[in-house]
């Protein structure tokens, strides 16, 4: 038998401060799962009974949101989860929020919920008040970019953007005047001048979405693009970094170097073929396992791209919203010059991208589809805002993503081949580790998930944590208990 594992202790000196209680009013003091396994019997028969009619192949649980609150999630058994996974890192302030429910009972948001405009042809006539109350705010707008063009989802606010790109990048060498009768006729028929060959230029191992030019970039796993016929445009090699960062920093300088100089000869070589008009970057690459990068590799690649012309768009998808401890991530790299456009969506729960003028089409309906975003969702967004800033989350979750790391980092030394590459200090608690194998990762999260803590997996072997900005010490001592426990069954 092994010895029993004694517990984790949180470190005092690194308490958080503390959150308004009405916040995680009503929510479970700790998980629990009367269920031998998840998904429990009534979980797997609703989701057996869904996958009739439609693929409900990658449902984990079926849940009961009514009866979910703050940090928990309930399912249809019962079983109360943590949950360190948060909806795909798209819950933002908890479940069952009551000022977010104060909202959707109020008469303007019956009104926008069921009478949803077109909005680039009937926009409703308080649109701008609604944009300047969350998203347009100065705290919250990227410094520099002036501009929004709010979507539908992640993925529509990428492909938007890069129509925006090309857009832009094709006035430029037309020399900002009018399309001429050529380019007119030429672009019925998917044929040059009308449809250059332009390219976007990705990092390996990113995620941007999953359509057709979405997908054209995405590089984390081919479950994603096999079948599907995609852009020829170009990749290059993300930095593969050492862990922890502090010790490897002349090594990882060089790998980074390496791969800034991968982006210029990729830039140059392109230009004869499909010349790159933009280059695309996570702050974090999420889906391809929790890869990072310093902000000196960030500068550099603003340096590159305004060097060449070439417009720089940061996803913000899933990093942005306060989860890295900063109310976007980019906030952190100190670029001399902002990014020509930020992606958003997700925490927000509405989606789309800030730009600057210089993306902003030479005409109307260049960049347009019939709901062009959600009042109603613009309305969540901004008493999301709301919330975030009169009870501190940014700063909360950068207090309290210190201690996770802490323990985490304290884990990792008690079991160092299932805990490994320890990653996200200084990020919030957008925080990732690596197991030893695929099959250990899965075998971990499957065990958390019995046990009432949801993670999530990406990469590889990656492990990563999305918790609500909500998340506080109470639920973090309940996390390290329990991958305490699971770590001391895996390894025993």
């Amino acid at each position: 038998m092994p010895r029993p594992t004694a517990p984790l202790r949180i470190s005092a000196s690194t308490s958080t401060r503390a959150i308004h209680p009405a916040l995680t009013a009503g929510q479970p003091l700790r998980p629990r799962v009367t269920t031998s396994n998840v998904p429990g019997p009534r979980s797997q028969s609703i989701l057996q009974d869904l996958n009739r009619s439609g693929d409900f192949r990658t449902s984990l649980v079926a849940v009961d949101y009514a009866k979910s609150k703050g940090n928990y999630l309930t399912d249809a058994d019962g079983n109360q989860h943590l949950d360190c996974f948060g909806q795909i890192a798209s819950i933002s302030v908890g479940y069952r929020n009551e000022q977010l429910e104060a909202l959707a009972g109020s008469e303007r948001f019956r009104i926008a919920a069921m009478n949803r405009p077109a909005i680039g042809v009937f926009p409703p006539h308080d649109w701008r008040e609604i944009l300047e109350a969350g998203l347009m705010k100065d705290s919250v707008r990227p410094r520099g970019l002036t501009q929004i063009f709010t979507a539908n989802c992640g993925s529509t606010a990428i492909e938007s953007a890069y129509k925006a790109a090309f857009m832009a990048y094709q006035h430029k060498q037309r020399g900002h005047s009018d399309f001429t009768a050529a380019e007119n006729d030429s672009s019925l028929f998917n044929s040059s001048p009308g449809s250059p060959s332009l390219s976007i230029l990705s990092f390996k191992t990113g995620f941007h979405g999953r359509l057709f030019g979405s997908l054209s970039t995405t590089r984390s796993k081919a479950l994603h693009k096999v079948d599907i016929p995609a852009f020829d445009w170009p990749a290059v090699d993300w930095p593969q970094l050492r862990y922890p960062l502090e010790e490897n920093e002349a090594d990882n300088r060089k790998e980074e170097e390496r791969c800034i100089a991968l982006v210029e000869e990729t830039i140059e070589r392109w230009q004869a073929k499909s010349p790159v008009a933009a280059v695309v970057v996570e702050p974090i690459q999420s889906e391809g396992g929790d890869n990072h990068a310093s902000p000196f590799f960030f500068q550099r690649l603003r340096e590159v791209t305004r060097q060449r012309g070439v417009y720089l768009i940061v996803d913000e998808v899933q990093t942005g919203v306060a989860a890295t401890g900063t109310f976007w991530a980019h906030e952190k790299w100190n670029l001399p010059h902002p990014p020509d456009a930020v992606t958003f969506s997700k925490k927000m729960q509405a989606a789309g991208y800030y730009h600057t003028e210089e993306l902003r089409p030479s005409a109307g309906y260049r960049n347009f589809n019939t709901w062009m975003g959600d009042p109603a969702r613009a309305m969540q967004a901004s008493e999301i805002v709301k919330i975030i800033e009169e009870n501190g989350l940014v700063e909360h979750t950068a207090q309290v993503g210190a201690q996770l790391y802490e323990a985490l980092r304290g884990l990792s030394a008690r079991h160092p081949g299932l805990i490994q590459n320890l990653r996200g200090k200084g990020q919030g608690t957008f925080l990732a580790f690596d197991c030893e194998t695929p099959a250990q990762r899965d075998e971990l999260v499957g065990r958390m998930r019995n046990k009432g803590v949801l993670v999530g997996g990406s990469g590889a072997r990656a492990v990563r944590l999305r918790p609500l900005l909500i998340f506080s010490e109470k639920e973090l001592e309940v996390f390290v208990e329990t991958l305490q426990a699971v770590a001391t069954e895996i390894v025993a």
